[in-house]
């Protein structure tokens, strides 16, 4: 190779014909070339991308380059111009720019073979032309929505590429415009494209309603999404598009998780204007949903066997769930929906024993919104009756009736208690844990994903607990029993039951706290002393010791308790009974 010196003065004479060959040996050199070459060839490029003709180049060498590489690199001296010198380029320039870009975009993606096997370059160019948009539209380039609309209508593959760029420039103005443009600018692009909308609009709409080209739609469902977080709401709720997005895409497999995504930003809509379309939204999707999927479907085994494709649809299933009911689920009640309801809480009961964090911290952002919610129906009254949800109206001490809602909930909420007790996070005093091989180890390093898990757990088991504490103790207690019978014996099992006895500290009248809590300890105990092997002992004391040290209301009251206890960890920790 020549040397950096004469290569820098050959590319940067521009009185000469660019040497096309010596570019893509240099490029090829920067992407493959390893040390002293690498870092030279680096230079040169990085000499010619900041010379300030350098973007006068990028026409030949896109037409002649047959080099992915070398045309990336090319647009990458084009998109600098742009962001960098735009305003000071001549406007006979600009505009030969503007046409130069659209005219190698309609060229690239009007064919669907040469879009497909040009993806990575066709992205490049979509996003410098958003640069350019973002500078030009609507003042320099007023036609814009009418042209890219009118040339859409006249090529499919050309018009799934122009999606992208409809996409591309939503994201730009509504999603990442703060800090990259003035407030002023970014208010003036927003209400233009609500201006102009109507005329995208019915190219989404042409196309959902027409097009049977998979590629197509499935961009133009994606597009939509983008959409929906700022579009009037008329163009929602007083049109088909929930119509055709609930019966045409949802229960075709390859469009059921956008079209999901798309039902799920609709439902996080919170107007009072369209309670009868949100009411249609849910027992229509509802009603599709049970022909998908089976209402006794094995969710938990379902997901673990599932491809990606079934897996993002769980998880798809549950966002929308979640984010319906957390948003309108007054509504549903209101309406007397309740067998769509008691569906969708039975298809989120099931989703929560999936074995995916992510999907479980989904579903427990609303279950602690619900149980939160019944909680302060009645937050006082609950302390003075034991087991609200577990006695019929007639059965209260006090002759009051339960709330209609409390009983409507009672069954998923006991559902729920199972869950969060079986599940429960790691919390941040416990020290000893498992490790990836099974061994029992000190840990070191604070899990902050799991302490936020649990404080949000530990959260809304409390609420649960104080909506009916006799079922909580009943849970609890025969979770205990399996440890000791062996049904259920397992460090894992044992942990997390230990973690949820601790965390209800204080949501127990004292009296049940106590006659609750020395049944625990005894059984604790007894197990530790049934169990052989050191890593068992430890595991089952360092769990007495964590859920002694939550309950300090019942230490300070049994003395001769505490000092038992204690003296049984000393001899723990001294291996006096560990073998």
């Amino acid at each position: 190779m020549a040397t950096m010196t004469e290569q820098v003065s050959k590319l940067l004479d521009f009185s000469q014909k660019l040497d096309i060959t010596l570019l893509e040996n240099i490029v090829g050199c920067m992407y493959t070339g390893t040390g002293d070459q690498q870092r030279a060839a680096q230079e040169v490029l990085t000499t010619l991308k900041e010379h300030p003709d350098a973007w006068t180049r990028v026409d030949t060498i896109l037409e002649f380059s047959n080099n992915q590489q070398t045309k990336y690199f090319a647009l990458q001296i084009l998109e600098q111009l742009i962001k960098t010198r735009w305003k000071v380029l001549p406007r006979n320039q600009c505009e030969g720019i503007k046409k130069y870009i659209v005219a190698l975009i309609i060229k690239t993606s009007s064919d669907p073979v040469t879009m497909e096997r040009e993806k990575t370059y066709l992205n490049k160019l979509n996003i410098i032309l958003v640069q350019v948009l973002k500078r030009e539209w609507p003042k320099n380039w007023e036609s814009f929505v009418g042209e890219i609309v009118g040339a859409s209508r006249t090529n499919e593959s050309l018009c799934q590429n122009n999606m992208v760029i409809l996409k591309l420039l939503s994201e730009e103005v509504f999603d990442f415009s703060a800090g990259n443009m003035t407030q002023m600018k970014a208010k003036h692009l927003k209400d233009t494209m609500c201006s102009e909308f109507a005329q995208i609009f019915e190219l989404c709409q042409f196309v959902l309603g027409s097009s049977q080209n998979v590629a197509l739609v499935n961009a133009t469902l994606d597009t939509l999404l983008r959409f929906l977080n700022w579009i009037p709401l008329g163009y929602i709720f007083e049109t088909d598009l929930i119509d055709t997005l609930i019966f045409k895409f949802f229960n075709v497999p390859m469009f059921r998780n956008i079209t999901l995504q798309c039902l799920t930003e609709v439902a996080a809509v919170t107007v009072p204007n369209y309670d009868a379309a949100f009411a249609g939204l849910f027992s229509k999707t509802m009603a599709q949903l049970v022909q998908m999927l089976p209402i006794h479907t094995n969710i938990k085994e379902a997901y673990a066997s599932g491809q990606d494709q079934e897996q993002n649809f769980i998880q798809n299933l549950a966002l929308f769930l979640c984010t319906f009911l957390k948003e309108h689920a007054l509504l549903v009640e209101k309406n007397g929906s309740n067998e769509d309801l008691l569906k969708a809480l039975h298809y989120l009961v099931m989703i929560s024993e999936v074995e995916e964090i992510e999907i479980f911290k989904i579903c427990l952002e609303y279950w602690n919104s619900l149980a939160a919610s019944l909680y302060r129906e009645n937050p006082f009254g609950q302390l003075q009756i034991v087991g609200l949800f577990s006695l019929s109206p007639s059965s209260r001490p006090d002759g009051n009736t339960i709330s209609p809602r409390r009983q409507f909930y009672a069954p998923v909420i006991s559902q729920m208690r199972y869950i969060m007790i079986s599940r429960m996070a790691k919390p941040e005093e416990v020290l000893v844990v498992e490790n990836e091989n099974g061994e029992v180890v000190r840990e070191f390093m604070k899990d902050t994903d799991a302490i936020s898990l649990y404080k949000s757990m530990r959260e809304t088991l409390v609420y649960l607990t104080h909506l009916d504490c006799v079922d909580t103790e009943r849970i609890m207690t025969e979770k205990l029993h399996n440890q000791v019978n062996g049904n259920e014996w397992s460090w894992k099992n044992l942990n997390t039951l230990c973690w949820a006895i601790g965390s209800i500290s204080g949501a127990m009248h004292e009296e049940d706290e106590k006659r609750f809590l020395v049944t625990a300890i005894k059984d604790l105990l007894g197990l530790c002393e049934q169990k052989k092997g050191k890593d068992n002992k430890a595991i089952i004391a360092s769990n007495i010791m964590y859920v002694v040290g939550q309950y300090p209301r019942f230490l300070r009251a049994h003395w001769k308790f505490l000092k038992t206890v204690v003296n049984k960890l000393f001899e723990f920790m001294h291996g006096k009974q560990l073998i």
